[in-house]
């Protein structure tokens, strides 16, 4: 053997090494959450009859820990306060970012001023412009936190939370995790609704600033409004706050799979093998493919609308002036065995559709 043929061996052999250690460094990563309770210390947040959102928030963002860290041991959980204290909005952010977390979980309640009948029921925001002035009256409750702290026009570069104007940033800013974030907020949501039977408020966007400040996925939960009593003595109660706690768990759980699922940690397959292909997985060139119908509609809908309750990322096909939504991809059915059993807990008439040649087979 020449030498020049012993040092390509040489050099391959290293290659593959380095790249086969790669791969098993990047599957058994670490995963980190961040568990935001709101306000706190000096800042009580909004108050209740009885009780003060700091108080509660802080219950359901401890519960919410214990439970990832008991079924979750390759997940490290963080938290921006686990006591009774005041932490900065700025400094929430910077325990994430130094973290390099892969989610941020802010948790709050929701309250109206008292001469005003308070409605009731939770809603998930993400980070994003207002669509109704009750989004901006939300993300201007929350952001008022600032007002506690020593120089806040200039650490956060003259923002005003009660002045409209301060808000304007939120329309130029481009969020590079706005779907993970809503993926998330729509299972998050979704659970506390069917899980927790709260009243539905819907997935959100608005302008908060400890959302603005940290470079990951992230939402902000509002569990219910304090201002409304029955509410409030549900929100105050341990069977409340447990139950809480386990819906916004179910929607991390969830979340949580499909990121594995991503990054190959389910799959013990070996390179070549048939495995489901995400919607932004290269399509097939050619031969048999097959995927979950979920639904059809008359709109054509984008991946992280509500309507497919947390799944993602979703593919599509059009037949007779409707759109034919499916998720999952594989060359094998009964690859997609398993995977249809949990998708029909969601879409109940989910079924498997075959594709050849990248058309519907009927």
């Amino acid at each position: 053997m020449k030498p020049s043929e012993r040092i390509l061996i040489l050099l391959l052999g290293v290659f593959l090494t380095f790249f086969y250690t790669t791969s098993l460094s990047a599957q058994s990563r670490s995963f980190t959450v961040v568990i935001d309770p709101g306000h706190g210390g000096r800042d009580p947040g909004a108050v209740g009859s009885t009780s003060k959102e700091k108080d509660i928030v802080l219950s359901v963002g401890l519960k919410l820990g214990k439970l990832i860290k008991n079924n979750h041991p390759d997940v490290t959980v963080l938290y921006t306060r686990d006591k009774d204290v005041f932490v900065p909005l700025n400094q929430r952010a910077s325990i994430a970012n130094k973290a390099h977390a892969d989610l941020f979980i802010s948790i709050h309640c929701n309250a109206l001023d008292r001469r005003r009948t308070s409605p009731q029921g939770v809603e998930t925001f993400v980070l994003g412009l207002h669509r109704s002035n009750d989004n901006l009256d939300v993300a201007k409750a929350e952001n008022a936190v600032i007002m506690y702290e020593d120089d806040y026009s200039v650490k956060y570069e003259g923002f005003n939370p009660n002045e409209p104007e301060s808000y304007i940033i939120f329309e130029f800013m481009a969020n590079e995790f706005l779907d993970q974030s809503v993926q998330l907020a729509s299972l998050v949501q979704n659970q506390l609704v069917s899980n927790s039977k709260r009243v539905n408020r819907n997935v959100r966007q608005a302008g908060f600033l400890v959302l603005r400040e940290v470079a990951m996925p992230s939402i902000l939960v509002e569990l219910g409004y304090i201002s409304n009593k029955q509410e409030e003595n549900y929100l105050k109660s341990s069977s409340g706050q447990t139950s809480l706690a386990n819906s916004i768990y179910n929607g991390f759980r969830e979340y949580k799979r499909e990121h594995d699922k991503k990054s190959f940690v389910f799959s013990n397959k070996s390179p070549g093998s048939s495995v489901i292909r995400s919607a932004d997985t290269a399509p097939s060139s050619g031969g048999k493919e097959y995927r979950i119908q979920i639904f059809a509609s008359a709109h054509k809908l984008e991946n992280g609308a509500p309507e497919f309750k947390g799944l993602g990322p979703v593919d599509f096909y059009t037949d007779g002036g409707s759109y034919k939504y499916t998720y999952g991809k594989t060359d094998n059915a009964s690859d997609l065995k398993s995977e249809l059993r949990e998708v029909k807990k969601k879409f109940k008439d989910a079924f498997i559709v075959e594709f050849e040649n990248g058309k519907r087979v009927k």
